[in-house]
């Protein structure tokens, strides 16, 4: 980690994404969350410690010139996060969601314009890749807006960089994943798997006591369910010379379930209730119906009190 005083861990999820980093200059090494500006409303931005991983194409003159204007002063012709995420889910044909896991689609070229999928204005698409890259240079410039202001030896160009990735991605997608951090302006990065780093939070969390819990025999499983995959990857508690230490094992195969996957079970559900009063819903009904489920489903869950949306 020579000349890099922060050492940054970035989520690039299918549903979020998320910012955190070491300042080595700290002793108490504690990881902080970066805050995140996004747009909320149009011409209105906040912080959030979470990016939502949606990228909205609005129509020719939806909106008024500065309405995704942001702290750095770039004038965008999409937006990213919450506003995406939330208006995206009323205009379905505009909105980019779970580009990662089309980016580990072995079916599509993930250089190709093919997001939103199914959309008719083909003249406004954009591919898995250039989702993803849109995504990192949001989080490359809401570092930089917030510490090259202070030192430009901040930046985050020069700045260790790890990135996770879901265990089961093939060489391809991790090529891909690569890719796109460095289009976005990266320079020292390298990846992660995101079970690896569930496991590390966790042996961190307990780093005086994780020998009392386990012994020499046990495996571990370490389960990810994510937004768009499910990440299964065994870890062995091994011993040498009376000291424990553990060994990864395996992963499990790829396999495209998660919330997506719970989102469109709902959809259906209410689709199948609504053919039964003669109400059929069309493409772009589905995928808004799959939206709001997603939305419903995050509020119902995220509030133990809420029993209905």
């Amino acid at each position: 980690m020579a000349n890099s005083r922060f050492s940054i861990g970035i989520d690039l999820g299918t549903t979020n994404c998320a910012m955190a980093y070491i300042d080595s200059q700290k002793e108490d090494g504690t990881a902080e969350v970066l805050n995140l500006p996004q747009i909320v409303q149009p011409g209105v931005y906040e912080d959030r410690k979470l990016l939502p991983s949606f990228l909205y194409l609005p129509q020719k003159g939806e909106f008024q010139n500065g309405a995704f204007k942001l702290p750095w002063g770039e004038e965008q012709p999409f937006v990213v996060g919450e506003f995406a995420k939330t208006h995206g889910a009323l205009v379905p044909t505009h909105l980019v969601s779970s580009a990662k896991s089309w980016l580990c689609h072995t079916a599509v070229n993930r250089r190709d314009k093919i997001l939103p999928w199914k959309a008719n204005d083909e003249s406004n698409k954009v591919s898995p890749l250039e989702a993803s890259t849109l995504y990192l240079k949001h989080l490359v410039h809401s570092w930089n807006a917030q510490f090259e202001t202070i030192d430009s030896e901040l930046k985050l160009e020069k700045q260790e960089v790890v990135l996770t990735v879901p265990a089961s991605f093939d060489a391809d997608a991790r090529d891909f994943t690569m890719e796109a951090a460095k289009e976005a302006g990266f320079k020292k990065i390298s990846l992660l798997e995101e079970p690896q780093s569930a496991f590390y939070s966790w042996l961190e969390a307990n780093k005086d006591t994780w020998r009392e819990q386990v012994q020499e025999g046990d495996v571990i499983l370490v389960i990810d369910v994510g937004g768009g995959t499910s990440d299964f990857t065994l870890i062995a508690v091994e011993s040498d010379q009376g000291n424990l230490f553990l060994n990864r094992l395996a992963v499990g195969e790829h396999i495209l379930l998660g919330g997506d996957n719970m989102d469109l079970a709902l959809a259906y559900e209410l689709s199948r209730q609504l053919t039964a009063k003669n109400v059929k819903l069309d493409l772009a009904q589905m995928v808004a119906l799959s939206h709001a489920c997603r939305n419903a489903k995050e509020k119902l869950l995220g509030d133990k009190d809420l029993r209905s949306w």
